[in-house]
């Protein structure tokens, strides 16, 4: 159980009833340096492990690294982009999504591997939410130098990265992103993302 206080928590305003962890999931950039019992985060993974997918192909991996192992934790850091650098590196743990572009079936193109990632990456979200955890996705990654210093093959593709952690003070960041971390989140609203056939 997370010893860090209960602050900033941003629920969401919806408009209709939804499950309470929906409306408490949210992307933090500050983050408390306690760190996250392995066990625990192999409960988030098993989450994700149970996501759907096309044709059940999971096409979706994890390379991880726990701030513990400093050495995994500062190589994994490198596949960032300056910016989220300079906040994710108090987060206590990294990791890099991977899409396995091909059926295991018959060698096809898998055009659905990026949303079944996404889909496991959302079940581990929810898991986290539900144990006071937080969870913040990066578009802002350098899929070649993932390659490059993890050997990764040629149909597996690098497509996000994210933090997974416990709730810091947002007075740890820049005035810029302090603003962000405490205002309030909005959506765009129903009528503008349903198009009635």
């Amino acid at each position: 159980m997370a010893t860090t206080t209960k602050q900033n928590i941003k629920q969401a305003n919806a408009d209709y009833p939804i499950h309470k962890l929906i409306q408490k999931r949210w992307s933090p950039r500050s983050f408390s340096d306690e760190s996250v019992d392995p066990e625990l985060l192999n409960q988030l993974f098993e989450a994700a492990r149970w996501a759907p997918s096309s044709y059940n192909e999971q096409p979706w991996r994890f390379i991880v690294a726990r701030k513990e192992d400093s050495e995994a934790f500062e190589k994994l850091s490198q596949v960032m982009n300056d910016f989220n650098k300079g906040w994710a590196k108090d987060a206590p743990v990294l990791v890099l999504g991977l899409a396995k572009t091909t059926f295991d079936l018959d060698g096809r193109k898998n055009k659905h591997a990026g949303h079944d990632l996404g889909q496991a990456i959302a079940h581990l979200t929810f898991e986290a939410t539900r144990h006071e955890l937080y969870v913040h996705q990066m578009a802002g990654i350098l899929p070649q130098k993932a390659e490059q210093l993890y050997k990764i093959p040629e149909d597996y593709e690098p497509m996000t990265m994210f933090t997974i952690g416990y709730k810091g003070r947002p007075e740890t960041l820049g005035e810029k992103l302090q603003k962000q971390e405490t205002s309030a989140r909005s959506r765009k609203p129903l009528d503008e993302i349903i198009i009635n056939s």
